[in-house]
């Protein structure tokens, strides 16, 4: 009879195991795959990055395959510049792909539960967009306004909706990518042919990208009519013997009308200082951008200002078992040091 009471106190005495700790990219709750070790961030469809990979070297090293097996001896010093730029050419190319393809493009950190209303949010919240009490359901409604009205160090106010799959009001021109299942500082798209969502962190290098393809696309479209031209024979004849040039022309004849017109589309936005999300769903041409600067300021924005840091570190330890430790990791409710200049929250103005 001891004996069975000192194997049940035993056995009530046994405490679980505790899980493991993992790193935040091995529970993150986000579509994206990461390799080593989370230092490197891929969209859910990275895949398409072989592919657009494999579109642009594949006729770069035969251009430049070429170039150097008919180069010879007698040849000046400018088929060996006209080799030396298509390498060029294809490093940057290849170089700004992968800059914006496995980078983190400005996620922001999803909390693990709304945050609490305030009596502002009880006044406006008549329309109840949650029903929830650190995250569970209640009896007792907490209405959260699914807007928000942040105003800018320029004066000007703007919106900024509740995120329903991040509990968290979004930054300014900020949204959530569907197919990431991220909301994205600066939000400007997701492009299939990086396999990235295009954001505050990686806009630069995805302009390179598409104005380097645009100028990769003329460079070889160009070389290869010279290649045909300065043959000592008739034109039809030279198209006959040079088959890969005429390959190359018309390849490149028909990339450039979408890099190129792609290019001169994120040119202007740059300009305008609009993003694509935003210039699709805002029309900034019909009404006033709170975001522009001025031409010379929006470039300078974009490309001589520093890239911020990214807000979550994906490599640091987390226990899946403390809702606490999650929960200070991943908490983000604080709006002052991130997006375009925003020093206060305030409710947006109810109906009299």
């Amino acid at each position: 009879m001891r004996k069975s009471r000192s194997q049940i106190h035993d056995s009530f005495s046994i405490q679980p195991p505790k899980s493991s700790p993992k790193r935040i990219y091995q529970v993150w709750k986000g579509n994206n795959n990461f390799c080593c070790g989370g230092r490197v961030i891929l969209g859910p469809d990275a895949s398409s990055l072989f592919l657009t990979s494999f579109l642009i070297g594949c006729p770069a090293v035969a251009f430049c395959i070429k170039m150097a097996l008919h180069m010879k001896p007698q040849d000046t010093i400018f088929n060996h510049q006209i080799l030396l730029g298509g390498l060029v050419l294809t490093v940057l190319d290849l170089g700004f792909l992968f800059l914006t393809s496995l980078g983190d493009p400005g996620i922001i950190p999803r909390n693990t539960k709304p945050p609490e209303p305030t009596s502002d949010d009880d006044e406006v919240g008549k329309s109840t967009s949650f029903d929830w009490v650190n995250g569970k359901p209640s009896s007792r409604s907490l209405r959260l306004p699914r807007l928000k009205e942040v105003k800018l160090v320029t004066g000007e106010t703007v919106q900024v909706k509740f995120c329903e799959t991040c509990l968290l009001y979004r930054t300014p021109r900020a949204s959530h990518c569907s197919i990431c299942n991220n909301c994205v500082q600066r939000f400007d798209h997701h492009c299939p042919w990086v396999g990235q969502c295009i954001g505050e962190r990686n806009y630069s290098f995805f302009f390179c990208f598409i104005s380097s393809s645009t100028a990769l696309c003329i460079y070889v479209f160009t070389c290869s009519w010279v290649n045909i031209l300065r043959q000592d024979c008739s034109f039809w004849t030279a198209v006959s013997r040079d088959f890969l040039s005429v390959v190359l022309i018309l390849y490149c004849f028909i990339v450039v009308w979408f890099v190129g017109g792609l290019t001169v589309f994120h040119f202007y936005l740059i300009s305008t200082n609009q993003t694509t999300y935003e210039s699709f769903r805002y029309r900034y041409d019909r009404k006033v951008n709170p975001f522009n600067r001025g031409i010379l300021s929006n470039f300078r924005q974009v490309f001589l200002s520093r890239i911020p840091p990214s807000l979550v570190k994906f490599r640091a330890w987390i226990s899946e078992d403390d809702p606490d430790v999650q929960s200070s990791v991943f908490l983000y409710c604080n709006m002052e040091p991130l997006g375009e200049g925003v020093i206060a929250f305030s409710a947006p103005p109810t109906d009299a």
